[in-house]
């Protein structure tokens, strides 16, 4: 995880954004903590930041480090890029798990 304390680590540029996301990423683990409306602004404010944030090897950084902050980016970005942050990986088992589930229903008629 970036280390949103240490003054060096986090670009003065992405400061705000880095500290929104660690605490988006502590309602994401923690969901009972906090209400919807809480839940909203602080996705909304992210969402505002990202839409400012230009793309480089700092918000890469960051955006590895704070998963559910690279979720709304890429949900952001998904008419230009796809799920281009979501690893392949994932996306090939749902895409085979998928053909396999409706192989199965087929099959049961």
């Amino acid at each position: 995880m970036m280390n949103t304390d240490t003054r060096t680590a986090v670009p003065t540029h992405l400061r705000p954004l880095a500290s929104l996301a660690a605490l988006f990423e502590r309602l994401e683990n923690q969901p009972r903590e906090a209400g919807a409306q809480q839940y909203r602004l602080v996705a909304r404010q992210i969402g505002e930041l990202l839409a400012l944030a230009e793309a480089d090897p700092f918000l890469d950084r960051l955006l590895t480090s704070f998963p559910a902050t690279a979720e709304l980016y890429e949900n952001q970005h998904y008419d230009q890029a796809g799920l281009c942050r979501s690893p392949q990986t994932l996306a090939l088992s749902a895409e085979l798990s998928a053909a396999a589930a409706i192989r199965r229903a087929k099959n049961t008629r």
